[in-house]
């Protein structure tokens, strides 16, 4: 038992092959890294009040000053004067990258398997298993997520024994969808995949543990949890460590970030450099220091994500105070919408900047959320347009891009099995700028819908998402109820930026007086006209009601008169709040657990008044 550590009753020992003897040891000796961390995130509000109160926009870096945590200047890093990481071999080629948890809510230990098996019999080059957005973290998930993902990188015979019988399921597909078999050796295509590990951001604290009576780091226990369950076996069979960081804002949250990865390395007595990273761009103010952030994890870094819903949902709240900053429908803010297109550029262009050694980095695309479950006529237009859209990645310079759901693996992968690169680092772009029409081109808007219809997609989803996450299914099949029961329109594989992102729209839609840009005859709403609290009101309650009527298939009998309410009373407060919470999932993973409305409205209640008071965010588990 460690010393500063406090465990939830019961876990220690139902989790003892997950808290190994030396997991417990590796946990204490980065426990004292927490307190930087919780450094971090006050100084993250403060930024965020600071820039609210005085109508401050994100700007560039002094190219004069350190990066906060380093010894690197910034006009060094953006040249690119650093030691960046070796790309290993099985990170050279990833083509595709599938993403979603190793286990399923409540399941027993052969059903979570499954997940795993599906991951890595799809044929995807790397697989990300997810311990943030796409894992639910109800009673002990984040725990069975681990201990799944040991049990199969061991080679377990209870994962083989699933395994085996996956692959037939998966072929048997594939017999109908493709006309021919994806599998020939089940046992030979187990080790094909790069396994890869998401831990959950900095903003996140952990459900099972406490230091010194109070919230204890996520991504310092899921970090320690993979790292040291996973490391012996990993290097024996060849393979690299590989973890995703998600959520970082700044090249200070990176250099925090690296400090932990040193003091993992030199606990485990690994070579520095050992553990290597992506960072997921999921935050504005990460674009206006994506070098300062290679260069603050150098030597592990090896390359960017860029995502979508997240990213969005960033910028949104970034700019939440200025009444000139107002998104359309979710549906227009594509890759390639303003501030988007921007996005994409700058991360293209650091990635093929090389350091000094002439390295360059990787740069893995954006998410496919289809799934090819539908009519024949909607499974066909989607994939023509999942295969249209990494084709735009693939030709703007994207080494490879992510998936939702293993279906979709041998789907998109041939667009860059056509293309025959390994990867495209090095591709030559224009060289990164740091100018005002740089920054002004992060936050640009162009001309685009915004439509009752846009607002009851919002609306929709955000609600379905929440609900799904109190019933422990962070990643969820979801489209808006007006198109239940429509095969022609495909479920989308959405995890919880889809639910921020929704509610910091409508946010801005109500706080800043946005204008509809078309007339509406079943509301009776005109174009041009505002998008207010009661229209809000009246929107939220006709959608919740359709959730209600909607079939099991789509919204679980079990929930309507348990999490359904409460995920109702978490938008309406939320999206009503003068004072904006930064994040959604706060307030969802303060009522894990709770079936009763009254106590869930007590939370929610007390979690808006901490934080307008002082800026606190209630993420404690109230029921450790």
């Amino acid at each position: 038992m460690t010393i500063d550590l406090e465990f939830r009753s019961g876990v220690l020992a139902d989790y003892a092959d997950v808290y190994t003897p030396e997991v417990l040891r590796a946990l204490e000796a980065l426990a004292p890294l927490d307190a930087r961390r919780k450094e971090l995130m006050a100084l993250r509000l403060a930024r965020r009040k600071r820039r609210a109160d005085q109508g401050e926009r994100i700007g560039f870096l002094d190219p004069g000053s350190l990066i906060p945590g380093t010894q690197i200047r910034v006009a060094d890093a953006r040249a690119g004067n650093f030691d960046g990481a070796v790309i290993p071999p099985d990170l050279q080629r990833q083509w595709i990258q599938g993403t979603g948890p190793a286990t399923k809510p409540r399941s027993d230990l052969r059903s979570g398997l499954r997940n795993v098996a599906y991951a890595l019999l799809s044929g995807a080059d790397g697989w990300m298993f997810d311990g943030e957005d796409a894992l639910g973290q109800v009673d002990t998930m984040s725990l069975d997520n681990h201990r799944n993902l040991k049990l199969a990188i061991a080679r377990d015979p209870r994962f083989l024994e699933v395994a085996e019988e996956v692959a037939a399921e998966m072929n048997q597909w594939a017999q109908g969808f493709f006309g021919h078999p994806i599998i020939a050796d089940w046992r030979a295509q187990l080790d094909f995949t790069t396994v890869i590990y998401r831990v959950r951001g900095l903003h996140l604290e952990d459900r099972h543990i406490r230091r010194a009576g109070h919230g204890f780091s996520a991504s310092i226990a899921d970090m320690v949890l993979y790292v040291v369950n996973n490391y012996r076996r990993l290097q024996e069979a060849g393979r690299s460590l590989v973890l995703y960081l998600p959520k970082t804002q700044t090249a200070e949250d990176a250099a925090y970030f690296n400090s932990l990865l040193l003091a993992l390395e030199a606990h485990l007595g690994l070579p520095v450099g050992t553990i290597k990273c992506y960072v997921l761009v999921e935050q504005i103010e990460q674009c206006f220091q994506l070098m300062e952030i290679r260069a603050a994890l150098s030597p592990h870094f090896v390359g960017f994500n860029t995502g979508r819903w997240d990213y969005i949902n960033s910028v949104s709240d970034a700019l939440s105070w200025d009444p000139a900053f107002v998104n359309p429908n979710i549906s227009s803010i594509t890759m390639t919408y303003g501030y988007m297109r921007t996005y994409e550029d700058r991360v293209r262009r650091a990635m093929n900047t090389p350091d000094r050694n002439g390295r360059f980095a990787l740069w893995q695309g954006g998410m496919e959320p289809n799934i090819p479950v539908g009519s024949e006529a909607g499974v066909s237009a989607s994939m023509k347009r999942a295969v249209a859209g990494a084709e735009r990645e693939q030709r703007e310079g994207a080494s490879g891009k992510w998936v939702a759901h293993w279906k979709m693996v041998h789907i998109v992968r041939p667009v860059w099995e056509r293309a025959g690169q390994d990867n495209q680092a090095g591709r030559a772009f224009p060289a990164l700028t740091y100018t005002p029409e740089d920054a002004a081109g992060l936050m640009q808007l162009e001309p685009a819908p915004r439509t009752i219809a846009g607002a009851r997609d919002l609306l929709s989803v955000a609600l379905q998402y929440g609900n799904a996450f109190l019933r422990g299914f962070q990643a969820a099949a979801l489209k808006p109820a007006d198109f239940f029961g429509n095969d022609d329109v495909l479920y989308l594989m959405e995890d919880m930026a889809t639910g921020e992102i929704r509610l910091s729209i409508l946010w801005e839609w109500i706080h800043k007086g946005a204008r509809l840009t078309e007339a509406d005859a079943e509301t009776g709403c005109a174009a041009g006209e505002a998008f207010t609290l009661e229209l809000f009101a009246r929107l939220l309650e006709e959608e919740y009601a359709k959730l209600r009527r909607a079939g099991n298939r789509d919204v679980h009998d079990d929930s309507k008169d348990t999490t359904l309410p409460i995920a109702r009373a978490i938008v309406r407060t939320y999206v009503q709040s003068a004072v904006k919470a930064p994040w959604y999932v706060d307030l969802l993973n303060l009522n894990l657990g709770v079936e009763n409305l009254a106590e869930a409205e007590a939370r929610i209640t007390r979690f808006l008044e901490t934080f307008r008071k002082d800026g606190t965010r209630l993420t404690e588990n109230l029921d450790f």
